[in-house]
């Protein structure tokens, strides 16, 4: 650890979080938000579904750790929600199986400590013409996704965990089937965009104690930096780099 310390936030999930630090991904801005006010810790694993990651959830995140983090944003889902396969192999876990495993996903992260919140990214909207031309695979359906998507808010709603609904985000664009994936499921960087604009809102919209929306945490090492001999400027909250503004 290095100090002072700061609220730790750990991204978990598949390849929408492992993938999130590239072409500019949400990962990446949400980072760039919370610089000098929170750490984000990447845990991403491509190709995964829920059933692997309730396997190894209390190595990724155990309840003796010394530092427990104040936020986990999870995603797990759209792997889940492909088509079985006759082999039974592949990524696809039945949706009672599903809504079960990120039950006990929710409980495991919340019980890491009092302070600990939890957020949930449902299953995406997907392009399956986009998968089709660029994967050249099958199994993947915008309607299963949003079968998925809805567990999840339901099941975020009965445990009382913020839940982002990412099918509906992602489609709030016209032209969101060639505008938000560069192959029919995973982000451009006009779809990471919507993304973190939801991530946001949900953290604004929050009822924590204490919030852990950006623009109510301290910034570290806070001053105010004098370059023409009298005006004062806050260097450290200045956003002019920024291309987005962000709420």
């Amino acid at each position: 650890m290095i100090g002072p310390g700061r609220p730790l936030f750990v991204l978990f999930g598949s390849s929408i979080v492992q993938f999130s630090y590239i072409n500019q991904g949400w990962g990446a801005i949400l980072a760039d938000i919370y610089a000098r006010k929170a750490d984000i810790l990447l845990r991403g694993y491509a190709g995964w579904n829920s059933k692997q990651a309730l396997k190894v959830l209390h190595l990724v995140f155990p309840k003796d750790a010394v530092v427990q983090p104040s936020l986990v944003i999870v995603y797990f889902g759209g792997n889940d929600s492909a088509a079985p396969t006759p082999s039974g192999l592949g990524p696809h876990v039945p949706l009672p199986e599903y809504i079960d495993n990120m039950k006990k996903i929710a409980l495991h992260l919340k019980g890491l400590s009092d302070k600990t919140r939890v957020m949930f990214l449902s299953a995406p909207a997907v392009s399956e013409e986009q998968i089709a031309q660029t994967l050249g695979i099958t199994g993947r359906s915008n309607e299963a996704s949003r079968i998925y998507s809805e567990a999840c808010l339901k099941l975020c709603e009965e445990l009382d965990v913020k839940c982002v609904d990412l099918w509906t985000a992602l489609q709030q664009r016209n032209d969101w089937k060639t505008a938000c994936f560069t192959d029919g499921i995973h982000l451009t960087p006009e779809g990471s965009k919507l993304v973190i604009k939801e991530i946001l809102k949900a953290l604004r919209e929050a009822e924590w104690k204490p919030s852990l929306y950006w623009r109510s945490l301290p910034t570290e090492f806070e001053e105010h930096s004098v370059y023409d001999g009298k005006n004062a400027i806050n260097i450290s909250d200045v956003e002019f780099s920024r291309c987005v503004k962000w709420e």
